[in-house]
This record gives C-alpha cells, structure tokens and sequence, in this order.
C-alpha cells in the first residue's frame, strides 16, 4: 500500500520496491537514479518526443534529536509537520531496526493552569518505545528518522484518509495514466517519475527533469480542499484541479481542459498567481525551460495523518493526463506556440 510505505524527504530508499511492484506491470521499464528518483517508462509510437510525469513519493517525517535519560526519544520536525498534530501518534522510528512507539506529554491532570489551553511545543513531547535507556541506544541514535504511523481508512462516499497520499495520490493517478495508455494509441514516450525530496525545495525534478531533458513536463501532486475551518473554492469529489497561471505553459492547460471536455471528465480550475510550491516549478526552470502542467488532487488536512482525498477524483486525474498524452501532436513545437 503506497499510502503505508515510509519515506521521509531524503530516506526513500525503503519504497523502492513498492514503487517496482506498482509499476512494472504498467511500464516497458523501470529504474532508479543515484538520487533515489524511480523512473517508470512507456513507450509511444513513433516516440520521438518525452512527456515527463512528476508525483512525489517523500513524505513529512521527523527527526531524533536525543534520547534523555529515562528512557523518552526527543525529536523534532524533519519537514512540514504542524505540532499541533502530534499528540497521542504510533510513529515508527527508522533506526538499526524499526521501533515502534507513541508520542506523549503531560497529563492535562498535571498541566499548571497558566499552560492550560495552549498548544504543546513539540520539544515537551517525548516518543515512548516501552524500552529502557540501554535497550533504545542499541537500536536508536540520533538522526534517525521518524514516520506516521497509519493504516489507509475508507471513509463514506469513495472518500479515504491516511497519511502520505501527498503524494502518494498522485503517484497512484500516475499508475492509472500508464494503465490507460494500454488502451490508446499514444505517440510520445512517456516517463513517470516518482520524485525524492520534494518537500525540501523540489530536489528530486531538479534533478530527473535534467536528466530527461523533456518537451513537455506535467507535475501531478495534492491541493488544498475545502475543509470546515476554510472557504476554498476546490472541493473533494469534484474532479482533479487544472492549474494556470505563470508557473504553467498556456498551451498545456488548454490541452488538459480541453481533452477533460472531450472525454466529460469533471475538472477544477486554480488559478496560481505565482511559483506554484510543486515539483512543476523545478521542472520549468530546468535546462533553457521546460513547458510545463500541473494537475492536482484536491486533499484536506495537508501533513497530518490523516489526509484525505477521494479515490475518484484521484482515478479521474490519471484519466485526464492520459487522454491529453494521446491527444498530443506530433509537431509539438507547433502545439506549444503561445
């Protein structure tokens, strides 16, 4: 289950075979880079040109920090993680072994009434593995990593939450592209990529998009929904989000929305006034500039645990890119004029 494999930013070696189990079976073949990006590719006819696909596979984690001496694992945050989240977790510590343990803090019993009613700070916390100092320093040090632990949850309606469908959503709309692409005659080699470290400034499509140097790139990642403490306008259920704005090539967002009418697939608009905080940024900016998409999930409750998305809307996105990848030209330069 994508959702829960660990890999924090820059510690997904562990998903590699998740990865090639999903999607060998979709691919004409798979590999990896020695930055830890995992490559899936399919072949078009005649093949000429490359559409890169980008979905990242890190997820927010935390990081040990000091084992004090009775025995309680002191972290902090890796990336991303609010503290407010914390409280009461099953984490799993990534060290010589896996350690399971849970996070904790002062009983509210105990709480001084100036302290009661604010926010824990994550450096009062302490995660409890059930072993004595000497039994944790054999198989836990500090800098050792720390995930979430969570079983994948359906809820009603087709609506599931987890940990780590951002984005681990979008690598799942990536196998149903692939998968669709089975049934069409498509004419670009296609190259999906499961990014690493997108959560630290993208890293991960710096690198493969560099390598792969493509004529049109698309990142596919998770947006903010509509939540009960928020008025977005993007909603759960209603389709994958179709970006436009300067991080996007006018081109390629008239191409996803038209090829969502064609194939009456529900789609979302979100408007981008700037960068767009996702791995499509990275993948404009690569080599002399890389026309670029970007095509997103919507998700509520953003680096927790319990993320949600609906499976539809994640199945439609994985539709959606691959309707617009046999639809391509062949002359592309000519597709891409502004």
């Amino acid at each position: 289950m994508l959702s829960e494999g660990h890999g924090a930013s820059g510690y997904e070696a562990g998903l590699a075979r998740l990865m090639e189990r999903q999607f060998s079976p979709l691919a004409d073949r798979v590999y990896a880079d020695r930055f830890g990006n995992f490559y899936a590719e399919k072949l078009g006819s005649p093949g000429k040109h490359t559409v890169m696909l980008a979905a990242h596979m890190d997820e927010v984690g935390l990081i040990v920090t000091r084992i004090d001496d009775r025995g309680f694992i002191r972290f902090t945050d890796l990336i991303g993680i609010d503290p407010r989240t914390l409280l009461a977790q099953e984490v799993v510590i990534h060290g010589k072994q896996e350690v399971l343990g849970v996070i904790g803090s002062m009983p509210p019993h105990l709480v001084q009434v100036t302290q009661a009613g604010k926010a824990i700070k994550i450096e009062d916390m302490g995660i409890d593995v059930g072993l004595s100092v000497a039994e944790i320093r054999e198989v836990v040090e500090v800098g050792d990593t720390i995930t979430l632990k969570r079983q994948l949850q359906e809820l009603l309606n087709g609506v599931v939450a987890g940990k780590a469908l951002d984005d681990r959503a979008g690598i799942a709309a990536m196998a149903v592209c692939l998968e669709e692409l089975d049934r069409m005659k498509f004419g670009p080699k296609v190259v999906a990529v499961a990014t690493a470290q997108e959560e630290v400034h993208m890293r991960g499509s710096v690198v493969s998009t560099f390598a792969l140097d493509p004529e049109i790139g698309i990142a596919i990642d998770v947006t903010f929904a509509a939540e009960a403490n928020n008025k977005l306008n993007i909603e759960l259920g209603k389709g994958p989000a179709i970006a436009l704005g300067a991080n996007i090539h006018p081109a390629i967002y008239r191409g996803l929305v038209d090829s969502a009418q064609s194939a009456r697939l529900s789609y979302q608009l979100q408007p981008i006034p700037g960068r767009s905080g996702t791995d499509a940024w990275s993948m404009q900016v690569s080599r002399a500039g890389i026309p670029t998409g970007l095509v997103s999930v919507p998700l509520r409750y953003m680096h927790t645990c319990v993320e949600t998305v609906s499976v539809e809307d994640v199945v439609s996105t994985g539709k959606l890119l691959a309707y617009f990848i046999a639809t391509l030209p062949e002359d592309l330069e000519g597709f891409l004029c502004f």
